[in-house]
């Protein structure tokens, strides 16, 4: 596999002159490993453009448009206010990502991507499985059905003996149907190992694999949006909080722009929006009103609470 090393097959030395945009926050990050869970990673491979690129784009100009920032800003977040997306098309990036292939099944359904994985067909797998800190192994919750509870469970230890044993003897499947010892070296032992192909399936989903995604800074916002979320799971959130980061080193003012109207924002129904609006008169409007559902009640007198 392709070791996380920061200075890997000496990229970062290797400096060439460029008329391309440049994102100073971005070019400090530029193929470095960013760690993420036990065993994860996030480098950044590539990109393409900043936020004058989105600024171009909307004004359909040459050169890097107006040179008063605060103007700049200014059409950033009239553009995000009003979901106008193309302009965010415009620029791109590309991320090595190192991840448990259950984060991996929940990612790739974020098909606005270009996404080459480690072929576990060509290669053999490392050993190397997440197995989650005590802090966030949590019951499964009472009123979400995909999620857990926010209190970590008491009484855990049996739970994590049981996710490292069972992936001990995952991997020690794996390299016998190889017909591999544990140190990698092939048993003359007359037996035959099936082909990688076959073999991966005795691996459990807390394995890692890696790839290498692109996307464009429209798509990256709308995965941030939902994988960010506090709602969203934890290990797969751990990684988009990564990506935050990342964001704002590259796009500083689209990252504020994504964090006030998209990111901190509440979305309301039309029914939730004639409730918010009679309060703010004065007036109060029961739950049977509304014209909401049971959760969509709570879930704006949640909104509306103060903290």
């Amino acid at each position: 596999m392709v070791q996380e090393n920061d200075f890997e097959n000496g990229l970062r030395d290797d400096l060439k002159p460029t008329y391309r945009a440049v994102s100073i926050g971005l070019e400090e990050l530029l193929h470095k490993t960013i760690p993420v869970l036990d065993h994860g990673f996030i480098r950044v491979v590539d990109y393409m453009g900043d936020d004058a690129a989105v600024v171009q784009a909307a004004r359909v100009s040459y050169g890097r448009g107006t040179k008063k920032v605060s103007e700049d800003r200014g059409l950033i977040r009239y553009l995000m206010r009003h979901s106008h997306t193309t302009p965010f098309e415009m620029a791109e990036i590309k991320i090595h990502v190192k991840l448990p292939i259950f984060v991996a099944r929940q990612w790739i359904r974020h098909r606005t991507a270009s996404v080459n994985e480690y072929s576990a067909r060509y290669s053999i797998l490392d050993k190397e499985f997440y197995v989650p800190d005590a802090a966030n192994l949590a019951a499964q919750s009472a009123n979400n059905k995909q999620g857990r509870e926010d209190a970590p469970l008491a009484d855990n230890g049996w739970v994590l003996n049981l996710l490292r044993e069972e992936a001990e003897r995952s991997y020690a499947g794996y390299n016998a149907l190889l017909n591999v010892s544990e140190e990698g070296m092939v048993i003359d032992n007359g037996r035959v190992g099936i082909a990688r192909e076959l073999a991966r399936m005795n691996l459990s989903l807390n394995f890692y694999t890696q790839w290498y995604w692109k996307t464009n800074l429209h798509n990256l916002l709308n995965f941030l949006r939902l994988r960010a979320d506090p709602h969203a799971q934890y290990e797969i959130r751990a990684y988009a909080e990564r990506l935050l980061e990342i964001t704002e080193k590259w796009v500083p003012l689209t990252y504020d722009a994504f964090k006030e109207y998209k990111l901190g924002a509440v979305t309301l129904s039309a029914s939730a929006w004639k409730v918010v609006k009679s309060q703010l008169v004065g007036k109060s409007i029961s739950f049977d009103e509304s014209g909401l559902s049971q959760r969509e009640w709570t879930e704006l007198m949640s909104a509306l609470k103060d903290e």
